[in-house]
């Protein structure tokens, strides 16, 4: 939980998420490992960031803290102000549901559900109705009008990660974190997923924080945050897929 000694500045309090000195340990004692290791970083409004870094240097860790899947041990995790890390178990699931979208590595689509209702899954179950607008924007942008009765097992892979970006972006949350979005995908879905990321930015104004191992999908992003050890080592502004790969092998 976070303690009184930490102090939040009103930029930190004013962006769309924000870490301030956050910490997370996993265990006790002598198997104690420090996956995060007081890392303060803000995530612009309406703006792409990648999360980089090498195996264990605490990326996905600062994403499921931030995205309120996982609990810090201190500091704080800011959602639009709101800090994640003092609310209740029950808070978090409405937050989840009605302020972040998410997106995974695996599609997470029900297979006995058309795309449509996949599309609006997390409005069925907050009770409320879809902006018949803005869903018909999405399915058309993401090339899904004519796949709206398909289950699951009858698109690509490209295909299904498309429904789940719909998905995330038909409630308009605040943020959509996407970990990994392009792992399971070949290189041209791959750049089919990360071009719509890229234009949910540029054409509704989304915010996107992605976690990524590849530099080729970080450079699609407006900034690239390094971790190793459990803190921030580089923060890079429009870089290219080759300085992404130096930055990293710097690293190694």
């Amino acid at each position: 939980m976070r303690t009184m000694a930490t102090q939040l500045r009103p930029e930190q309090t004013a962006a769309a998420v924000a870490a301030v000195e956050l910490v997370k340990v996993y265990g006790s004692g002598d198997a104690a490992v420090r996956a995060l290791d007081g890392v303060s970083v803000t995530f612009a409004r309406a703006a792409f960031t990648a999360i980089m870094g090498p195996s264990g240097s605490g990326k996905s860790t600062l994403m499921h803290c931030l995205a309120g899947l996982d609990r810090a041990t201190s500091g704080a995790a800011l959602l639009g102000g709101t800090d994640l890390t003092t609310q209740s178990e029950r808070v978090l699931t409405k937050v989840r549901r009605d302020r972040i979208g998410f997106v995974f590595q695996s599609f997470n689509l029900l297979p006995q559900l058309t795309v449509a209702q996949n599309i609006t899954l997390p409005l069925d179950l907050s009770g409320k109705k879809a902006d018949r607008a803005l869903f018909a924007q999405l399915v058309n942008q993401l090339g899904l009008a004519d796949r709206l009765t398909h289950r699951p097992s009858e698109l690509s892979g490209g295909q299904q990660q498309r429904v789940a970006l719909a998905r995330a972006l038909v409630t308009r949350p605040e943020v959509l974190f996407a970990d990994e979005p392009t792992g399971n995908l070949d290189s041209r879905s791959s750049a089919e997923v990360l071009g719509l990321l890229r234009e949910s930015v540029s054409t509704l104004g989304q915010t996107v924080i992605m976690v990524t191992h590849d530099p080729v999908a970080a450079a699609y992003a407006d900034r690239v945050v390094v971790l190793a050890d459990g803190r921030i080592v580089r923060d890079l502004n429009r870089p290219s897929a080759a300085e992404i790969a130096d930055a990293l092998g710097a690293r190694q």
